[in-house]
């Protein structure tokens, strides 16, 4: 590596000197500007790595007026969030994803009414470029607050509030919760139950629905077969315990997420119930660290995180572009994963 010119760190007079072109060109060349051309920006990219020039990001924030971060908000309390395999692969692959792309990821929890304030402050602080949302319960003031700020905002998920106008990206709850039910009705059951969502949640809303009108269009009143099982493996438990006792002759159920699932599945085993052969249980989100390692093997309906989340980052890049992207609310598809529980 060649050494500085002007001292121990190099600066831009250094970058520019050493490429043979103006302080003005090197700038713009380092911060991706037009009126380039294609052998300058080289030349001042070459001289920047031969001198182990690093911009000043306080500096070139102020001239591109990007700080190079990008915010992870997730309203919903942190003990459930680091508990949950979806929040979990979320996590991960936008950070993944961001850093591939040069960019920092910063996580906020919105877990209180209280930490809304702190979060739009900081929002407002220009602290970062924009903002990934997953906000779903209804009633959440987060999402009617970020309608206010001028950083651009895109969800995961249908928000549970002040949805309208806003970019989202979600999955087809819909017919994830049809699939499930055809997939069971299929395999020749008819005591078909649910454990739901909390009903808050418009995904909990789409896969119930789902689940409704398949068991309709086979004749078959979904009235008194559901039971909210608050995505979480003991509300799973607790209302496959609740619809049993209500339905002693069921023979399926569709849990709305993994962690249900894996509730419904100990509470079948609690009281004898063999799983497939006296009844047979679908999930849903088909976590790769979850759905194999259960017994048996869960059949899931699949939607892929990482997927989600890149479609979220290219809207959000778009809309830093100055772009309009052509879609307000993106819809992902889902399909089935059949293993051996049913």
């Amino acid at each position: 590596m060649a050494s500085s010119v002007s001292g121990d760190r190099p600066t831009l007079e250094d970058v520019a000197a050493y490429a043979g072109v103006s302080r003005s060109t090197a700038s713009r060349a380092l911060n991706e500007g037009s009126y380039v051309s294609r052998r300058a920006r080289e030349a001042v990219l070459a001289a920047a790595r031969d001198l182990g020039y690093s911009p000043n990001q306080a500096a070139r924030s102020l001239v591109t007026r990007r700080t190079g971060a990008i915010a992870l908000i997730l309203s919903e309390p942190e003990t459930k969030v680091l508990t949950d395999p979806y929040f979990l692969t979320l996590m991960r692959e936008a950070f993944r994803i961001l850093a591939t792309g040069g960019s920092q990821m910063l996580v906020m929890f919105v877990g209180t009414r209280d930490d809304i304030q702190r979060t739009t402050k900081f929002l407002e602080g220009g602290h970062v470029d924009g903002a990934l949302v997953v906000a779903p319960h209804a009633g959440d003031p987060l999402p009617t607050a970020l309608r206010l700020m001028r950083v651009p905002v895109v969800f995961g998920g249908r928000p549970g509030n002040a949805g309208k106008g806003m970019y989202t990206v979600d999955y087809d709850n819909v017919a994830g919760g049809r699939l499930a039910a055809t997939h069971l009705l299929e395999r020749g059951r008819r005591g078909i139950v649910t454990v739901c969502g909390s009903q808050d949640h418009p995904a909990a809303q789409d896969r119930l629905l789902g689940w409704q009108k398949a068991l309709a269009e086979h004749g078959i009143s979904p009235e008194g077969r559901a039971e909210s099982g608050d995505f979480t493996q003991a509300g799973g438990e607790a209302a496959m315990t609740r619809l049993l006792a209500r339905h002693p002759d069921l023979d399926a159920v569709f849990a709305a997420s993994d962690p249900m699932a894996a509730g419904v599945l100990q509470a079948l085993r609690f009281h004898g119930r063999r799983v497939p052969e006296d009844v047979a249980v679908v999930g849903f989100d088909d976590h790769p660290s979850m759905t194999p390692t259960l017994t048996p093997p869960l059949t899931s309906v699949h939607q892929e995180p990482g997927e989600q989340v890149r479609h979220m980052i290219m809207i959000l890049q778009d809309l830093l572009a100055g772009h309009t992207p052509p879609l307000r609310r993106q819809l992902l598809p889902v399909s089935l994963t059949i293993r051996a529980s049913t």
